[in-house]
């Protein structure tokens, strides 16, 4: 009588199999993340082109570019704004009508009516990298949402605004007050920055009563000064207000739909009272206060490497974190006379 053959695999070829399995897994992981980063990269590209043909065809029909902020009164007596962004203004050329026509411009952002609006997704203004998509900030009444932004329209240097009272703007595209014609961009729409990226829930500091080396438009730091020496708020010093931005796409700070060429993009800043955030950026005072404005708020990203940034001209360029700063400054500003090669950034 013959002997059965039994077969099978020993648990000796069995571990070998699941290690191969895992080494090819190991393998293959990364490059199918770089994929998934690819996509979501070339879709944020798409959402920046998008809005800035919104800005465009706002050009086109209003005759100026948006301001970011509309406020009057007299140095620092605030007698009338409704605190509404940018954004709010262009949603009509950005196909966002119905969500246009849902806002009541004649009463303030927050007030109950207006809150559906200001916490409505808008996929537009919204990286795909980004892991936050409806935050819930504390100095709105508890529980009550609000849709982010990723997007933010450049607003100077460290410069924002220079206040009531004052008619000066500041050196970028976009700011308070400031409903620039294309003309005003004489450095060329190609080698002018007008928005790049900002993470939600970043957190900042505001309405400092003072920045105490940064308060003079014409003298502010160079963007490879020391940020701590220059700017010793971060520290969480000089009665500062702790709060996070970019969680307002409505909104007409700085520090939520905005951001500032002061330093380069992704630019760690450690900060906080005990030195708790690895990145934070701060907004001396916030504009619609009245008061004169100085920020730097960092263009930051999920990206590896870099922020994607709209230009003048439409096109979407990535912007690597090891630019130049003084580049990035000069890319941020419409009128500077700069010269700046394409090989540079």
């Amino acid at each position: 009588m013959k002997r059965a053959i039994q077969t099978g695999f020993t648990i000796i070829e069995l571990m070998v199999v699941i290690a191969i399995i895992a080494v090819l897994i190991a393998l293959l992981l990364p490059a199918v993340q770089s994929a998934r980063e690819s996509a979501r990269r070339i879709q944020c590209v798409n959402n920046l082109k998008q809005v800035g043909l919104a800005i465009m065809n706002y050009h086109d029909t209003i005759g100026t570019l948006p301001p970011t902020l509309m406020i009057t009164g007299r140095a620092g007596a605030v007698s009338w704004t409704n605190e509404y962004g940018a954004y709010p203004r262009i949603l009509p050329y950005a196909e966002q009508g119905n969500l246009f026509n849902a806002i009541n411009f004649d009463i303030g952002m927050f007030t109950p009516a207006n809150l559906t609006v200001a916490a409505t997704y808008v996929g537009l203004l919204v990286c795909p990298s980004e892991p936050t998509k409806v935050s819930f900030p504390g100095e709105l009444p508890p529980g009550t949402p609000m849709s982010v932004c990723n997007y933010g329209f450049c607003e100077g240097d460290w410069f924002v605004f220079s206040g009531l009272g004052s008619t000066r703007k500041n050196r970028a595209t976009f700011g308070p007050n400031q409903n620039r014609r294309l003309s005003e961009v004489t450095d060329g729409l190609s080698q002018t920055v007008w928005i790049s990226e900002g993470k939600a829930a970043q957190p900042y500091y505001r309405d400092c009563p003072v920045l105490s080396q940064i308060n003079d438009p014409d003298v502010i730091p160079p963007p490879d000064a020391d940020p701590y020496v220059v700017c010793p708020e971060y520290r969480g010093t000089g009665g500062c207000v702790l709060r996070f931005g970019h969680n307002e796409w409505i909104e007409s700070g700085v520090h939520h739909a905005g951001f500032t060429t002061a330093w380069p993009p992704n630019m760690p800043l450690r900060g906080g009272p005990n030195g708790e955030y690895p990145e934070i950026d701060i907004n001396s005072s916030r504009e619609k206060l009245g008061r004169p404005s100085f920020a730097a708020v960092v263009a930051r990203s999920y990206h590896p490497g870099g922020v994607n940034a709209l230009f003048g001209d439409g096109s979407v360029r990535f912007i690597k974190n090891s630019i130049n700063g003084f580049i990035w400054r000069a890319l941020g500003s419409v009128a500077g006379g700069e010269v700046v090669s394409a090989d540079s950034f």
